[in-house]
């Protein structure tokens, strides 16, 4: 059976038992594994025979070093040159990241850490396995954010021109854009520097005015009037998109009576006009009331008429808000009628404010029951579904508010030029009152939507915009979606019901700092001029020009004669350049038509955070679905925010921002802010689990230098082993290895394929726990400890040297290009420090891991594992002692677990066998039987081992006993182990070992 196992290694099996070599090791086994440099009182006279590890890698870095050591390790490895050398070798294929543009309006922060080194992790991945990464780094450069911090630094900034503004918006993006370009950089970011896209160049703003020429001439883009969210602060519409919403915001909510005019048909029975009758309606928006068209109900729903206890007025509301209102109103409600909404019909009321306005009673499912009185005031100019309803009943749409958010002249003297949401409010709510329609006011706290850069409350309002027709393709994108990966998996149904609930895209802005929107208005009516002709002129003169062009030339050398002729038209001059730009998300949301390349067109990733499910991932769907029926990516990842390690948001005045910069650099105080260096915030993003919120403080920072430290203690003990061996001269081939090698080979080939596919998986929370996990506990904790002495006490040359310095010098290799991705200053540290690689190349231009699968072999398990068990017993059964200060006798009956621990020790006893260094006792026998001279008190431990063969065809559970007896030798001057005859000798090993070296 055992020449069965030594035959067939490939054998898959898998052991059953209760302490893997691979665990925590005792203090015992601490004790014994100090290398003999460390021992003060060692015997100097053997000093120089010991083979002890050396190396200029350091074990760690002072703080204030990292930062320095990292720029020249950048230096010299040519980080900024690796992107372009990766493009011009062959390549299997190519590798496609699109980045999604961060926003030029601000200094880098640690959410930019986070996404970019994601992304660099994942293209220095795939570059190491041989793909040719296509990544271009890009910034989105337009926008309101941009305008209005640009112009904060001009006096005067009113009187600026459209261009000057403009010019000014340019000049503070590109700063913007330098500053962060340079952090990137300096994070090791790898990536085409030399060609990055803004969406400020004339080809990338002609390339979006392609893409809008395609959706225009498939008719997905229209113009209308109709309410949009509309920023008061920003003077401009925004898109959904572009909110975030005040949970704690508080509005005044007004109770309201419309007197009703003319009574439903079926309730004139009940409703006889012998007491004044009114309809009850609930708003939190009162200043809206002036442009009330409409009350409307629930067709399905019941409906009360009820008697008011305090003023004997009866009143209408739904069936199940009468109890609710009734409390609010502080009186009671005697229901005198209930009827279904239909029968409501026909019914109308008058305008509470406006004199002989009349509002019709009209059904709409819009309806709620949960709040308010279960009838709703319709304004079709301030409501997406109060607009709706009045282009089903055709009631006018009637705007009575300004681009600033003030009362127009048209909503009566009384409210002119009052700020629709603070006087204005309070005008119309004095208005009610007066009119004696005002039952109730009270403040309401609730989640209402305001501009997420002013942080300003928004408004609906009916405005002249255009729009993509998202109804039409939203079904085409939505199918296609579900054809691309998304990770983490319940991502898809965030962005599919986001999909769902979107009719429309605002895509107009009211400002100058954008991509015009090609369209030109005849100046007497105001009729738009827009089609293939007149877009196909603008676009070539972008291309040449930029989009300044719009603002600087005339209309006659925009405008065509024959295209105004086409349309009818009779003079250029008739006509006026619009003055509306495309919103940002249409500008992103268009890259793929200029960033990627081939005619497929489509990017392997993106890769951003959670917010662009309703942003850049599907702008850039919607766009790339309209004009070509197909996503421009195969993969979507997406990441979660950054927040304090307490969980809260970061905040300036609680004091818990985290600046990347401060992280490498340190701050002023470094006792208060020391410098980590950029691989700490590498590490911090690879080890954080990124699909939901990332944490990052002092903390989490400080853990993320302990652990980097620890890895570096690994790769120096492996870097001090090197020192005169050459792979390429000295390796030993695995057939020839101690087996115990041949087992760690095994694991570093199972090592590195578990490590390849979390990367596949873009899991790299998963990529460190296994780095962690092999390091600590299979090399450092198990490896490393019972090969010291094979390492520093052979002879140099010694095959069983050389059998463990061959897999420490692919351990060492496969450990460092599984992290090199994660940290490429300290990948590329150590490639600098190796011994016995002059002029390397460095660890990214020579490969991902190359671990052979000649190193799997399953069946060596058995063995290590096995006599690791009995280890774990034995150094159990004298806990806080030296292990090397006993001698411990394994017994075990005939089997196959015997004949595997005669693989690692052929004969009975032996000091210096393969069994005796993985029990790392003073020597090992093994029997069959408990030997007779055994004394009586010895402590004997059992245990039991189950093998586990060629998948369970061959079971076998095997008891085994383990007795540790006080060795009776002395400890060895120069190896320090008990294997002397005298204390002042060394051991038979070490004399051989010494004699050797002298007669060399």
């Amino acid at each position: 059976m055992l020449r069965a196992w030594r035959a067939a290694p490939e054998l898959r099996l898998r052991a059953r038992f209760g302490a893997a070599c691979g665990r925590p090791r005792s203090a015992a086994s601490e004790a014994n594994s100090r290398q003999p440099a460390e021992d003060s009182q060692q015997d100097s006279q053997y000093r120089d025979t010991v083979l002890l590890p050396h190396s200029r890698f350091a074990s760690q870095l002072p703080g204030r070093l990292q930062p320095d050591a990292e720029l020249e390790t950048q230096q010299k490895s040519g980080f900024l040159e690796l992107y372009s050398w990766q493009r011009q070798r062959k390549a299997k294929q190519e590798f496609c990241l699109h980045d999604g543009p961060p926003y030029a309006n601000g200094d880098p922060h640690v959410g930019h850490a986070l996404n970019k080194i994601l992304k660099d992790i994942t293209n220095r991945f795939h570059m190491m396995r041989g793909y040719k990464v296509h990544y271009v780094p890009g910034w989105d450069c337009h926008g309101l954010p941009i305008e209005l911090k640009a112009l904060s630094e001009v006096k005067g900034a009113e009187k600026l021109s459209p261009v000057e503004i403009r010019q000014k918006a340019r000049e503070f993006a590109e700063r913007a854009i330098e500053k962060q370009k340079a952090s990137f950089i300096r994070w090791g970011i790898m990536a085409d520097w030399d060609n990055c896209y803004r969406t400020f160049d004339p080809k990338y703003e002609a390339n979006q005015l392609r893409v809008f020429h395609k959706m225009y001439d498939k008719g997905f883009i229209y113009q209308d009037y109709k309410p949009v969210f509309w920023s008061p602060s920003a003077k401009t519409a925004l898109a959904e998109a572009e909110l975030e919403y005040n949970e704690q915001h508080v509005s005044r909510s007004v109770y309201v009576k419309f007197p009703l005019l003319k009574s439903p048909p079926k309730l004139a029975s009940v409703i006889d006009g012998s007491s004044p009758t009114s309809v009850l309606v609930w708003t939190t928006q009162p200043w809206t009331v002036p442009a009330n068209q409409a009350v409307c109900y629930m067709p399905d729903s019941e409906y009360s008429v009820v008697k008011c206890a305090t003023s004997g007025e009866h009143f209408i509301l739904a069936a199940d808000r009468v109890e609710s209102t009734a409390a609010v109103l502080d009186t009671q409600f005697e229901v005198v009628s209930t009827c279904k909404g239909v029968d409501l019909a026909d019914g109308s009321c008058a305008h509470p404010t406006i004199p002989g306005r009349v509002s019709p009673l009209l059904p709409a499912n819009h309806v709620t029951m949960t709040k308010g009185t279960g009838l709703v005031h319709t304004a079709p100019a301030h409501g997406m579904e109060d607009y709706s309803v009045a282009s089903h009943h055709q009631l006018p749409t009637e705007c009575l508010v300004d681009e600033s958010g003030y009362f127009t002249e048209a909503a009566g003297p009384e409210l002119k030029n009052k700020n629709v949401l603070e006087e204005g409010n309070e005008a119309v709510i004095r208005m009610l009152q007066a009119a004696g329609s005002l039952l109730k006011e009270e403040k309401y706290v609730h989640s209402y939507p305001y501009d997420w850069r002013t942080k300003k409350p928004m408004i609906i309002r009916a405005s002249k915009q255009w729009f993509v027709n998202t109804a039409d393709v939203k079904a085409a994108a939505q199918e296609v979606l579900k054809k691309v990966k998304i990770i983490p998996a319940s991502a898809m149904s965030r962005m599919l019901e986001m999909l769902d609930r979107r009719t429309f895209w605002c895509i107009s802005r009211q400002r100058c700092w954008g991509v015009p929107i090609p369209v030109f208005y005849q100046k007497d009516t105001g009729e738009s001029l827009i089609n293939s002709e007149t877009i196909t002129d603008v676009i070539k003169i972008v291309e040449q020009q930029g989009t300044d062009a719009w603002w600087t030339l005339p209309v006659e050398q925009l405008l065509s004669k024959g295209a105004v002729a086409k349309a009818g038209g009779r003079d250029v001059l008739d006509y006026v350049k619009g003055q509306d730009v495309l919103d940002i998300w249409f500008d992103s949301g268009t890259s793929w038509a200029h960033v990627l390349e081939g005619a497929e067109q489509r990017a392997d990733v993106y890769l951003e955070g959670k917010d662009q499910l309703g942003g850049w991932f599907q702008s850039s769907l919607l766009t790339s679905v309209a004009t070509r029926k197909k996503a421009p990516y195969k993969t979507l990842v997406v990441h979660g925010f950054t927040l304090g390690e307490k969980g809260e948001k970061m905040s300036k005045s609680i004091g818990n921002v985290v600046d990347p910069d401060v992280v490498i650099n340190g701050g002023e105080d470094h006792t208060k802010d020391p410098p980590y260096g950029a691989d700490v915030l590498r590490w911090w993003v690879a080890e954080s689990n990124v699909f939901t919120e990332v944490l990052i403080g002092p903390v989490v920072l400080n853990a993320a230098r302990d652990d980097i430290n620890k890895l570096r203690n690994t790769l120096r003990f492996m870097l001090g082993n090197m020192a005169g061996f050459n792979p390429e001269t000295d390796a030993i081939p695995p057939s020839e290895m101690y087996i115990v090698d041949q087992y760690m080979l095994h694991l570093l080939q199972n090592y590195g394929s578990k490590v390849t596919e979390a990367y596949k998986e873009y899991d790299y929370s998963k990529v460190v726990r296994l780095l962690q996990a092999f390091c600590s506990r299979n090399l450092s904790s198990f490896y490393f400890s019972i090969i010291k002495d094979r390492l520093y006490c052979e002879e140099e040359k010694d095959p069983k040297r050389r059998s463990c310095q061959t897999v420490l010098a692919e351990a060492l290799d496969v450990v460092v290009r599984s992290f090199a991705p994660i940290l490429p200053h300290l990948a590329e540290e150590v490639f600098q420090h190796l011994p016995y690689k002059k002029d390397s190349e460095g660890v990214f231009r020579t490969g991902w891991i190359n671990a052979s699968s000649g190193w799997k072999k399953p069946g060596i398990e058995e063995a290590i594992e096995g006599a690791c068990a009995m280890r774990d017993s034995f150094l159990g059964s004298i806990s806080g002692k030296n292990a090397l200060e006993y001698e411990v006798i394994i017994v075990i009956e005939p089997g196959l677990l015997f004949e595997l621990m005669e693989a690692l020790q052929a004969e009975e006893s032996s000091r210096v066998s393969q069994l005796n260094e993985i029990m790392m006792a003073s020597q090992t026998t093994l029997v069959n039987e408990i030997p007779k001279e055994t004394p009586a008190d010895a402590n004997i431990v059992k245990g039991n081992f189950l093998i586990n063969l060629e998948g369970g065809d061959i079971r076998e559970e095997s008891s085994y006993k383990v007795i540790a007896l006080p060795t009776a030798k002395a400890k060895c001057p120069r190896c320090r182990r008990y294997t002397s005859d005298s204390s002042s000798t060394p051991c038979p090993r070490c004399l051989k070992v010494i004699a050797g070296k002298g007669s060399t």
